[in-house]
Order: C-alpha cells, then structure tokens, then sequence
C-alpha cells in the first residue's frame, strides 16, 4: 500500500493540521507495517505557482528554458506520485477563509485533463477513483455545518469538491476546529478529540 501525505501548514512544531496527519500516518504504520509513505512538505519546499511556460495537461514536450523545464519535471513528479498512491493524507488549516496556497499549487500540478478528469458526452468525469482521502482540517474558529459562520468555510468544502472533480468519493475528515477559541483554552482538549477520531479509521 502506498501513502502520500501532505502537509501544507506554515506554523512548523505549532501547527494542529501537522499534529493529525502524523497521527493518522502513524495510525496505517500499526496496521500495515509495510506501508510505502512518500512525503512532501509544500510549505518548506512549495512548488511555484502555475505560468504559461508550461501547463499540466497542454503540452506533451517539455520546454527548453531550464526554469520552466525544471518547473515541468516537478509537475509531473507531483502527478506521477498522486496517481500511484492508494491513500491520500492532506494537512490543510483554514487561512484567510481557504486553504493555503502552497496546497493550492500543488493541487494545480495533479489536476490535469486527460490525467485526473476528462470531459465526456455527459460532462466531467473523474479518473483518479479508488483512492482513500483523509483530510486533517485545522481552524482557529468555527465554520462547521451549522454554525453561525458555515456560510464562509471555503476551505473543506473546497477540497471535497475538488477531489471529488477528479473521482475520490472515499473521504473522511478529521477536524479541530476552535483552536483560537477563548484564546486557545480548549486547543489541547480539540486535538485530543480528533486523536480519537483517529484512533477510530
């Protein structure tokens, strides 16, 4: 079995979205100790952001600028990664109402026409299905279903809808939420409910 996982958190050792996906890594090493894990940290390594140079999925050749050829060969890594793993693991905090845009770029390396999703006689159709998704979402307030302020959450909803595009259906969240609530008082007791979140997959 094969684990990618992703992290996208700028806070380093502070970071909440960190704290889970090592849990939930840690959690499929106990039940496949033969599991291949390949990991990429887009904050301290980002991939830079999409130019006309070249573009996932409109050119088959690679350009000739050394820049813009580096920039390709690293999409395509990025793609070839993405589709050969079974299960997905994606740090995302909430900033700013969304997610960051270090995971955005990367996101925009691996969704490509022909490759993830293709345009059919009845619309989108995607080609990356059969993968688990785990998403470990971390948010100072709360815009859960439900909540004053679930109108603004662009952030979970907008990975769903995205992964989804590309066919991954199979997807839980494990979600702290709060976490700079009453100034960060129930931070330590949020993260211990989505370690037991965990603990069930």
């Amino acid at each position: 079995m094969k684990l990618l996982q992703i992290d996208s958190s700028i806070l380093g050792g502070y970071s909440a979205s960190r704290v889970l996906t090592a849990a939930i890594v840690a959690h499929y090493r106990a039940q496949n100790p033969d599991l291949d894990v390949v990991y990429h940290d887009v904050a301290a390594e980002p991939l830079g952001h999409l130019t006309s140079a070249w573009l996932p999925g409109r050119s088959t050749e690679l350009p000739e600028d050394p820049v813009a050829r580096k920039d390709a060969e690293l999409s395509q890594y990025a793609l070839k990664e993405f589709l050969s793993a079974d299960v997905l693991v994606i740090g995302a905090p909430m900033y700013n109402l969304g997610i960051p845009s270090q995971l955005k770029t990367w996101l925009d390396r691996i969704i490509v026409a022909g490759q993830t999703f293709r345009y059919g006689p009845n619309g989108v159709e995607g080609l990356a299905a059969g993968k688990k998704l785990i998403l470990a979402v971390s948010r100072g307030g709360v815009y859960s279903e439900g909540s004053p302020a679930a109108v603004l959450e662009h952030q979970e909803s907008y990975l769903k809808a995205v992964f989804g595009f590309m066919g991954i259906t199979d997807v839980t969240v494990i979600e702290a939420e709060g976490l700079a609530a009453n100034g960060g008082a129930d931070r330590a007791r949020i993260l211990e409910d989505a370690q037991r979140q965990i603990a069930a997959l």
